[in-house]
């Protein structure tokens, strides 16, 4: 081959890479972008709600034409008992049970459970940003769950269709709990029957007074109109009711360094913002409640609140070998 023919070749090679490579970038350009399913049961106006669709507007701006997150509230796609179950199988990318639910995954989260464990939500909160609540989020790994962070919903409170004011008035009631053994437990703990029920079914359930109560916060019960159909409810402050926002192993893996990073970024974004929203509700959605004048709230007095947790503070012992002495003292300490 002479050098004008060697040139001449070259330069063809040279042409054909160069529309090769734009075509190959044409078409990247045209491609479908990844689809990122992020299911939950609330509905759109709670903190949980308005977390995923932050997430969504996030990662959508940052990553424009690559992923697409689709929100899926109200159980829509799956209900809370079968959540987690599509995610492992990777029919959604991102869910975020309430820390009740991880039970069969590990039973150190059984702590969020306990009752009166914790004071309020800046004790929550403390305890899940120490090195012990962050410990947790990898608690799962082994199972395929990977934890990105803690989404507060806040306080639960009692409602009932009668007054609960001390722990007999919750003889023989039945309460709708989640597939909790700790919930469990510390409803038996008063005399009471704890039912295990899907939270989509719980506004039916008390409407047709197949149960007489369940326990919730403010935010859920005015978004999921529980009030409308409950009598009663105690401010107790009994418990806490976070969520852990998850992705499977498989997926997390599966994502390109950099676009992880940005994802991950979005998400701790959206859940700080989701996190603000929590704590504003708290007393809006409270007065929303008191201001309908469908149900009469009930306030503790300290002699009142002392004797629930009598009652219910033996739950902590029957569950300590699960959980771990540490964790407890752990959660005990951030209340300080």
């Amino acid at each position: 081959m002479t050098r004008l023919n060697t040139c001449t070749f070259i330069k063809q090679i040279v042409k054909i890479t160069s529309i090769a490579a734009l075509l190959g970038a044409s078409l990247n350009s045209w491609a479908a972008p990844t689809e990122i399913k992020f299911s939950h049961v609330v509905a759109e106006n709670t903190p949980k709600g308005q977390m995923a669709l932050k997430f969504k507007q996030l990662v959508e701006e940052r990553l424009p034409g690559e992923y697409q997150v689709n929100v899926f509230p109200n159980s829509q796609l799956f209900g809370d008992n079968n959540e987690l179950s599509a995610l492992l199988l990777n029919d959604v990318q991102f869910v975020a049970p309430s820390l009740s639910k991880f039970e069969r995954y590990t039973k150190k989260l059984q702590l969020f459970d306990l009752p009166f464990l914790f004071k309020d939500m800046d004790a929550v909160n403390r305890f899940q940003q120490s090195d012990s609540g962050q410990k947790l989020l990898n608690s799962m790994k082994r199972k395929g769950v990977i934890g990105l962070g803690y989404l507060h919903n806040g306080m639960k409170q009692f409602s009932a269709s009668s007054p609960l004011t001390l722990p007999e008035d919750a003889q023989g009631k039945k309460f709708r709990i989640m597939a909790s053994d700790v919930l469990a437990a510390q409803f038996q703990a008063v005399g009471a029957i704890p039912v295990k029920k899907p939270f989509s079914e719980v506004f039916t359930l008390l409407q047709t007074r197949a149960i007489d109560g369940q326990e919730n916060t403010w935010s859920n019960i005015y978004s999921k109109k529980f009030y409308e159909v409950q009598s009663n409810i105690t401010e107790s402050n009994h418990g806490v009711l976070d969520y852990m926002v998850v992705t499977s192993s498989t997926f997390w893996k599966s994502l390109p360094a950099d676009k992880r990073k940005v994802i991950k970024a979005s998400l701790d974004e959206a859940i700080a913002y989701g996190n603000e929203i929590a704590a504003a509700k708290v007393n809006k959605d409270k007065q929303a409640i008191i201001d309908s004048k469908r149900s009469e709230i009930t306030y503790l007095s300290p002699e009142q609140r002392a004797a629930w947790v009598t009652a219910m503070k033996p739950v902590w012992a029957k569950f300590e070998d699960k959980i771990g002495k540490d964790l407890i003292d752990a959660a005990v300490a951030s209340n300080e």
